[in-house]
């Protein structure tokens, strides 16, 4: 393999836990919250529907349009996830707001326990690696926190490109930016969207996602890429 294709969420890294995401936002709009009252929010909001799973369990009709064009624009996919929030009566004024700003920032976001010795075993073996995501934000400046920026060499964005996997074109676009053939290439992710890369040519593999802080079997790409892992 001459590259590997990487997914972020559920893949290179996961939300924050429900419970500390819902004390953070509350905290940033001047509330502190039980932690028993914070731990049924975040029940009620997972179920509505979290930027970064799990998927709303209905979408209210004056969200669809937004629901359906979140991974290609951001303001669709702000509206459409603070809309699901919204649908939550937490009491707390700009709520809804301070919830999807926890995704955007590294701090909501924990890496994988792999994640950073993969990175860099894959740079050490001369593999080129993107990160392709469907996703309605930059998450460069979370790579940038995280140390991890300089062991990615092209970040393939789905509201950046204008195609979401398993769209072909956003896989094709990813070995275009690495300079590989799609048929030299791994694409590695936790989703049936990800295995939409075989029809672009690739090699597929699909890990489980694993909760925030535990590993995710993310090591097994080193074998499949030919690399060893680094000590």
């Amino acid at each position: 393999m001459e590259a590997v294709l990487l997914d972020f969420h559920g893949t290179l890294a996961q939300v924050e836990e429900p419970r500390d995401w819902v004390l953070a936002a509350a905290a940033a709009c001047g509330v502190s919250l039980e932690r028993m009252r914070a731990t049924a929010l975040a029940d009620r909001l997972l179920t509505a529907g979290r930027a970064g799973g799990p998927l709303p369990t209905r979408v209210p009709p004056r969200l669809a349009e937004l629901w359906a064009d979140r991974d290609l624009y951001p303001h669709a996919h702000r509206g459409a996830y603070t809309g699901l929030a919204e649908t939550v009566d937490a009491g707390i004024e700009g709520f809804a707001e301070a919830l999807y700003e926890r995704v955007l920032v590294p701090e909501g976001w924990v890496p994988y326990p792999d994640t950073a010795a993969t990175l860099g075993a894959l740079r050490a073996g001369g593999v080129r690696v993107a990160v392709v995501s469907n996703i309605g934000f930059d998450i460069r400046p979370h790579f940038e926190a995280w140390g991890l920026a300089g062991l990615v060499d092209a970040f393939v964005l789905s509201y950046e490109v204008g195609r979401c996997k398993p769209d072909p074109g956003i896989f094709l676009r990813a070995c275009g930016m690495l300079g590989v053939d799609p048929e030299r290439t791994l694409m590695v992710g936790d989703t049936p969207a990800d295995a939409g890369a075989v029809k672009a040519g690739c090699a597929v593999l699909v890990l489980p996602a694993a909760e925030a802080g535990r590993a995710n079997g993310l090591g097994a790409v080193l074998d499949l890429a030919g690399v060893e892992q680094q000590r």
